[in-house]
């Protein structure tokens, strides 16, 4: 179980970028208006999704670059794209989980209610740990992590499930307001994580692969496997939280992360007992601090690389990439907190419909001459890359002809 756990490490920093909005936010709500009616959605996400995650760790472990390196060999327009994207969205994406990790740490901790002042506790704690620990600490603290948020959270939902009196709906449904439809497109554009995530899970590989030199592929993809099925499992769990606590309560949720996350946790409270107020609190807590975490360590070492294979040599820095996101999300924060339901509903979307180009890429790549024969993917996952890609593109072509 020692030797099990040393080879843990990519697979539970996507688990902890994976687990955040998606699941705390997104899931629950999924659980609190449709009970357990989306979970086909859920499972046709994570199944589809599937195939172009694995391929990250994949084609590093078979060529020893990452994804980034292998959009390079496909032309230089793929990475002008990603560059483009990721501009436009990572600041948003990291001010979305840091404000309701802020929120979160309001009632767990107190001190302050200022959420603006939270944002820059944690922000500043996470700087910390990346700019002195750097990967090798990372590692270690999300094992920590993933273990305490899924013994809470799978607790948690022992105590609503025993202790709720809803009435559970197990019949799945297909939103037909424009409401719905929204909410549909959030949930499964970020469930378990929107597909750039698969290009920090290249990146974590490599790291991964400096720091313990006998892992080998075997490895690597259980590893992948172990972190992507938690995924899963958490965002059933957090599905039938709200199924179990909330569903039927006529409460509505603000869109504010303070008010959010404190509706949250006393939802939970008032339904199951206050005595496991610390139980919620933590899994909630953890759940959103793994991310905010993750997400400030991929996005500086992706922008990083991608500057690198453009030539832009003056920003191909990791510190300097790190302090940018750090201090772009606190200016949103100061400036632009009232416009932050807008810019999330931007960054989903934009995860939702860039998809497709994700999902299509990363086939190509894994598939081409630039990846060893023998590291190809079997036909069975290439099969399932091919369904996965309609599905993606289907999904996305249908919800732009709905604007």
């Amino acid at each position: 179980m020692r030797g099990l756990i040393k080879k843990l490490g990519p697979g539970l920093l996507f688990a902890g970028a994976a687990i955040g909005v998606s699941h705390l936010v997104q899931s629950t709500r999924a659980g609190a208006d449709f009970s357990f009616g989306l979970i086909w959605a859920l499972a046709l996400s994570t199944l589809f999704k599937y195939p172009f995650f694995l391929f990250g760790p994949k084609y590093s472990m078979a060529t020893g670059e990452t994804l980034l390196d292998g959009y390079k060999k496909l032309g230089n327009y793929v990475l002008v794209i990603y560059l483009i994207l990721s501009l436009i969205t990572m600041f948003t994406i990291q001010t979305a989980v840091t404000i309701v990790t802020a929120g979160l740490a309001i009632e767990l901790f107190g001190i302050t209610t200022n959420i603006t002042i939270w944002a820059a506790i944690i922000t500043f704690c996470c700087l910390i740990i990346l700019l002195v620990g750097q990967y090798k600490f990372l590692d270690k603290l999300m094992k920590f992590v993933i273990i305490i948020l899924a013994i809470s959270t799978i607790v948690a939902v022992f105590f609503a499930s025993i202790n709720s009196s809803n009435t559970i709906e197990i019949s799945q449904v297909f939103p037909k307001d424009q409401v719905g439809i929204a909410f549909i497109v959030a949930f499964m554009g970020w469930m378990p994580a929107p597909l750039d995530v698969s290009i920090w899970q290249s990146i974590w590989t490599l790291e991964k692969k400096k720091k313990e030199k006998n892992i080998n592929d075997n490895d690597i993809i259980l590893d992948f496997n172990i972190g992507y099925l938690t995924t899963i499992i958490l965002g059933i769990c957090f599905i039938a939280l709200g199924a179990f606590v909330m569903y039927g309560s006529g409460e509505s949720f603000s869109n504010q992360g303070g008010e959010f996350a404190k509706q949250l946790i006393n939802l939970y409270t008032d339904s199951i007992g206050s005595g496991v107020f610390i139980i919620i609190a933590i899994a909630a807590f953890t759940t959103m601090f793994s991310t905010t975490i993750t997400c400030l360590d991929a996005s500086p070492r992706a922008m990083k690389i991608t500057s690198r294979l453009l030539g832009f040599k003056k920003v191909d820095n990791y510190n300097f990439w790190i302090i940018i996101l750090a201090l772009g999300t606190l200016l949103i924060f100061i400036f632009f907190i009232s416009e932050m339901g807008f810019l999330v509903k931007i960054a989903t979307i934009l995860s939702f419909i860039t998809a497709p180009f994700y999902a299509f890429i990363n086939f190509k790549l894994i598939n081409s001459h630039h990846t060893p024969k023998n590291c190809r993917p079997s036909l069975m996952i290439n099969i399932l890359s091919v369904l996965g890609l309609l599905f993606l593109t289907f999904f996305s072509v249908w919800y732009l002809t709905i604007l």
